[in-house]
């Protein structure tokens, strides 16, 4: 038996978990979704005062009130800079892989806004001036269709502004002492991820699998999500 912890991506909550989470618990293990403060079922606590070290505090608090060891942290999107900050944290026993979902794979003193075009960063940078948080866009750039795209663009909540161009210090050594998957959707590709994609591939030390689907791999794919979550604990 394995724990894993999922965490979400921008503008998305432990909801979207939904259709992974039964798999994985019917596999014998146990699993947490966490929902990052300011969105999901916390939205009401968005404000400017959160920031990305409030989004690697969540998780680490997880981990130290369930008191788990040897967990496969998964991070969506966004959330790569999430587990990235977590894992720098963290004591060695608490973690055992860590999966990067389609999401950013930093560098030291990187922002989540450093991969992104300057037409983005922009838009992205007026937004947070403006109302302190980054609106969700159309879910169809996730390459959703039907009711999973209606779902997701119901659940979608703003994102916390204090997060897009915060940096993220972190010793890259410490990192490394765990195992890192990628798992690729690239059908269509979120242009957004493309300097993670780059990343991994010329890094030798990288595991990479590839899922045929959109963004949210979650929504669209699940069963191949699962079948790669649980190739990792194998």
């Amino acid at each position: 038996m394995s724990d894993f912890v999922l965490v979400h991506g921008a503008w998305h909550g432990a909801w979207c978990w939904k259709k992974v989470l039964p798999g994985l618990w019917t596999a014998g293990h146990r699993a947490f979704a966490v929902s990052l403060t300011g969105v999901g079922e916390r939205a009401h606590l968005l404000s400017r005062n959160v920031t990305l070290d409030s989004h690697i505090e969540d998780v680490c608090q997880i981990l130290e009130a369930e008191e788990l060891t040897q967990a496969v942290l998964v991070g969506h999107s966004y959330a790569g800079m999430v587990i990235t900050g977590v894992a720098d944290r963290v004591e060695t026993n608490r973690l055992s892989n860590l999966v990067y979902l389609d999401a950013v794979v930093p560098e030291p003193g990187e922002a989540w806004s450093s991969g992104h075009r300057p037409e983005t960063q922009a838009e992205r940078r007026q937004a947070v001036v403006s109302s302190g948080a980054l609106p969700p866009p159309d879910p169809t750039v996730f390459g959703l269709r039907g009711e999973d795209l209606a779902w997701v663009r119901r659940r979608q909540t703003p994102h916390p502004g204090g997060t897009y161009d915060a940096p993220l210090l972190f010793s890259a050594e410490r990192v490394r002492r765990w195992s890192r998957t990628f798992i690729d959707c690239n059908q269509p590709a979120l242009p957004t991820i493309e300097t993670s994609r780059r990343r991994v591939r010329t890094d030798p030390s990288w595991t990479v699998q590839t899922i045929t689907t959109g963004h949210d791999a979650m929504v669209s794919a699940p069963e191949q999500l699962l079948k790669c979550l649980l190739s990792v604990v194998r």
